[in-house]
């Protein structure tokens, strides 16, 4: 066993999510989330202390399994997610169920599952939202809806949570130059600039501030945007 403190991340394979590893590497050891066992692995490679959490976050069964076998968590940092665009016109109901389950449902199953072991650790949930979680737009129903739900649950479990010393964080990154990013930009029909976009690295860099906050304090909410437009 580890001496190390213990932070999972799901969506760890890629990504910020990898960026996220790259930065607690040092003084953490890893469960690197992801669906495929390949990739967990591939991004356990580099890190100093890490082993893969292989789960489908949309299957409730796999998640319970997979939940079952860990360790009491320090750190549990909720990354996974899915974007879909279109007008409301257009957008069915399995559409809104497939992005709720990916951006809501799982991180809530999840992190109930996490939360007896969390306590006993005095532990730490971040929880990687997006812009989209305070400002809409267009074609974006889907996944501000989700995003602004993801902040309300985030809201709800730091109030909750404050009797047993658990603290709850939200992070909302700007657009980041990513693949999702890149769907984005490939979607509206526009000329992908990287440049543009905020580096995973800068996101990660925010949340290792919140992981190192001292024991007395919160850092609640961290809204991180590009510096270029």
């Amino acid at each position: 066993m580890t001496d190390r403190p213990i932070a999972l991340i799901t969506g760890g394979s890629r990504g910020i999510g990898l960026a996220i590893a790259q930065q607690l590497s040092p003084t953490h050891h890893l469960l690197i989330g992801a669906r495929s066992e390949q990739a967990a692995r591939a991004a356990c490679e580099g890190l100093e202390s890490a082993e893969p959490f292989v789960a489908d976050l949309l299957d409730e069964q796999q998640l319970a399994d997979a939940a079952a076998q860990l360790p009491d968590l320090d750190v549990l940092v909720h990354n996974a997610a899915l974007m879909d665009k279109g007008p409301i016109v257009e957008t069915t109901r399995a559409q809104w169920r497939s992005i709720f389950e990916a951006n809501l449902f799982a991180v809530a199953d999840l992190t109930a599952r996490a939360l007896p072991g969390l306590r006993r650790k005095k532990g730490m949930v971040v929880l990687i939202n997006s812009g989209s979680g305070f400002f809409t737009n267009p074609e974006n129903g889907l996944y501000c809806t989700t995003k602004f739900a993801l902040r309300a649950f985030a809201d709800t479990l730091r109030e909750e949570e404050r009797p047993h010393g658990v603290r709850v964080s939200s992070v909302h990154p700007g657009k980041v130059d990513t693949d999702m990013q890149q769907q984005i930009v490939e979607h509206d029909g526009g000329t992908y600039r990287p440049e543009l976009y905020l580096a995973p690295e800068s996101v990660a860099k925010a949340v290792r501030a919140v992981v190192d906050a001292s024991d007395d304090a919160t850092i609640e909410v961290v809204s991180v945007r590009p510096a270029r437009k």
